[in-house]
C-alpha cells in the first residue's frame, strides 16, 4: 500500500460543555441561587429592601448559612448563635405582607408564611436600617402555629 499516507490519530475535540445548570433560588423568585440571595450571602451586594433581605434570610436558613444570618442581625437582638434543627428541611416561602421597608424608610414589616416538611409558620418581622444596612430586628409568630416543631422557628435559636 506504498501510495496511501499513515493516518495519525488526532486527539478528539472536547465538546464544549453544557453550562452548568445553577440551583433556583431557595426564596422562591424566579432566578437562580447565585443571581437572587447568593450574592447577599457572599456579601456583593446588600439587600435593597426589608422584604429582600427576609428572602435572604430564609434562603440563608435552607443553606444553614450561620454567618449571614448573624450578620444581617439587629446588634440588639442578635444571639449568640443559630441552633439548626438538623431534621427541618424548610420547602417555601410566601411572602403574606410588607409594610415600608423600602429604600425611603429606616423601618419595615414583613409578614410570611414559611413551609417546612410536616408544617409551616407565619411569622410578622420586623426590620431596621443599620448604618444604611437592613436588618432584622424579631418577629412574633402567628400564635396558630403554638404546636409547630421546636426547630421550626426561623428568627432565634
Amino acid at each position: 500500500m506504498a501510495g496511501m499516507a499513515r493516518r495519525t490519530a488526532h486527539p478528539r475535540r472536547q465538546r464544549p460543555s453544557a453550562p452548568v445548570q445553577s440551583s433556583a433560588c431557595p426564596c422562591g423568585l424566579m432566578e437562580t441561587y447565585e443571581k437572587c440571595c447568593g450574592r447577599f450571602h457572599r456579601g456583593e451586594a446588600a439587600a435593597p429592601t426589608a422584604e429582600a433581605l427576609m428572602r435572604s434570610r430564609y434562603s440563608a436558613f435552607v443553606r444553614r448559612d450561620e454567618p449571614y444570618l448573624l450578620r444581617t442581625w439587629h446588634p440588639r437582638t442578635r444571639p449568640a448563635g443559630v441552633a439548626f434543627d438538623p431534621g427541618m428541611r424548610w420547602t417555601g416561602l410566601e411572602i403574606v405582607a410588607a409594610g415600608d421597608g423600602t429604600a425611603f424608610h429606616t423601618t419595615g414589616t414583613v409578614t410570611f408564611r414559611a413551609s417546612y416538611r410536616g408544617g409551616s409558620l407565619r411569622e410578622r418581622s420586623r426590620f431596621e436600617r443599620v448604618d444604611g444596612a437592613w436588618v432584622y430586628v424579631d418577629g412574633d409568630i402567628d400564635e396558630g402555629d403554638r404546636d409547630r416543631p421546636q426547630g421550626a422557628r426561623m428568627s432565634s435559636s
